[in-house]
């Protein structure tokens, strides 16, 4: 069951949307991406690549590897996030799946689609019902998908001095849209 959004007109294309199943909340997003599928599959599995979109990565690159993700965003004071996520590859298809489930954030899953010119992304973040952050799970994953997009450009975000804002206005979205 998809949790509905309060005003469909006010939802973008790259919004999230929350569904329910079980005992557990699915955040999920789908973006177009201008680029071979070899090269998003490349952004997400490579640590040099990683490290200008998500976050700094180790990671064994196959089913049963380890993925170890330390996020370099600070706060509005410029604290470090301090947030570690220590996960094993639960499932691993090349180029097309990549899913990993850890002791931070629950599992992610990257499902790459091949598309005439790109390719489509769906991004899904599983998380227990009790997750109490939903708006600001969903406000961080939305600004890095968009860092993600901006990295297969050839832009990296500058972590220290990373723009928060653009985080603010997506949780503000979500908390007045999310029913």
């Amino acid at each position: 069951m998809s949790t509905p959004f309060r005003s469909h007109a006010s939802r973008s294309p790259a919004d999230g949307n929350v569904e329910t199943h079980g005992g557990s909340r699915i955040l999920r997003f789908e973006r177009y991406l201008p680029h071979p599928i070899e090269r998003v599959w490349a952004a997400i599995t490579e640590p040099e690549q990683l490290v200008t979109w998500l976050a700094a990565a180790t990671i064994d690159l196959r089913l049963g590897g380890h993925v170890q993700l330390r996020w370099l965003n600070t706060d509005e004071h410029g604290n470090a996030a301090n947030v570690v996520m220590n996960a094993t590859i639960t499932q691993f298809d090349p180029p097309r799946l990549l899913e990993y489930t850890g002791d931070a954030h629950g599992t992610l899953r990257f499902e790459l689609k091949e598309e005439t010119s790109g390719c489509v992304l769906i991004f899904s973040n599983i998380l227990p019902l009790s997750h109490n952050r939903l708006r600001e799970s969903l406000a961080g994953w939305h600004t890095h998908l968009d860092f993600l997009a901006e990295s297969l450009d050839g832009q990296a975000v500058d972590w220290p001095h990373w723009p928060l804002d653009r985080w603010a206005r997506h949780y503000e979205r979500y908390s007045q849209t999310i029913a």
